[in-house]
């Protein structure tokens, strides 16, 4: 069974009941409140999702899993890309800078991390600081002269986007694709590797 859920993506459902016993009190506090988590990558069996829940400080982040039954409500990057906000942040500053662009890419993007956790819940979760995490749908491959070009665009930004590009086999980071190294870090379900083609990481691996 392929899980139709992908990374990034936030979940409504899970109950303070579902928790491991020793769940941390903050934990058990964001649960309560109604809060979403957050999709991860990690192997599970099919009745489960791997999961990671988020808490108001920066090193709060827990992993655990949720019972696909309990999923209530589910809401994917891409749903967020046009989402408004009344805040007047650089991570939102940006998103409204690159919207056209992205839309006009012929690609499916989205917004993930902080800034789409705060516009799918309308928790405030940025900060005058805060990166702008975005994500890339790319089916097909996204040769690395265009990665470049992307990753130009991006960077005239005002502030700091970090995008990664998802592959039918995992997730790479824009910015590696973009740069000079053969070999590129890809992050599935089960590992992280150095591939040289994250559309074919097996082509040209040596054994």
């Amino acid at each position: 069974m392929v899980s139709t859920f992908l990374a990034h993506d936030l979940l409504w459902g899970m109950t303070p009941q579902q928790l491991p016993a020793d769940a941390p009190a903050w934990v058990v506090e964001s649960i309560t409140a109604g809060q979403p988590v957050v999709v991860r990558r990690a192997l599970m069996t099919p009745d489960r999702i791997a999961v990671g829940v988020r808490g108001r400080l920066r090193e709060q982040r827990y992993a655990t899993s949720m019972a696909i039954t309990a999923i209530a409500r589910r809401v994917r990057p891409e749903d967020l890309c046009h989402v408004a906000s009344t805040r007047d942040l650089p991570a939102l500053q940006a998103l409204s800078q690159l919207r056209p662009l992205l839309d006009a890419s012929g690609w499916t993007w989205g917004v993930s991390g902080s800034a789409g956790f705060e516009l799918a819940t309308g928790i405030e979760a940025l900060h005058e600081r805060s990166d702008l995490d975005l994500i890339l749908r790319t089916p097909h491959c996204l040769d690395r002269l265009q990665a470049r070009k992307l990753l130009t665009l991006l960077d005239a930004s005002v502030c700091a986007v970090d995008m990664q590009l998802q592959t039918p086999c995992g997730a790479v980071a824009l910015r590696e694709w973009a740069g000079s190294s053969r070999r590129v870090l890809l992050k599935d379900d089960v590992q992280a590797r150095l591939v040289s083609d994250p559309w074919q990481p097996s082509v040209g691996q040596v054994a």
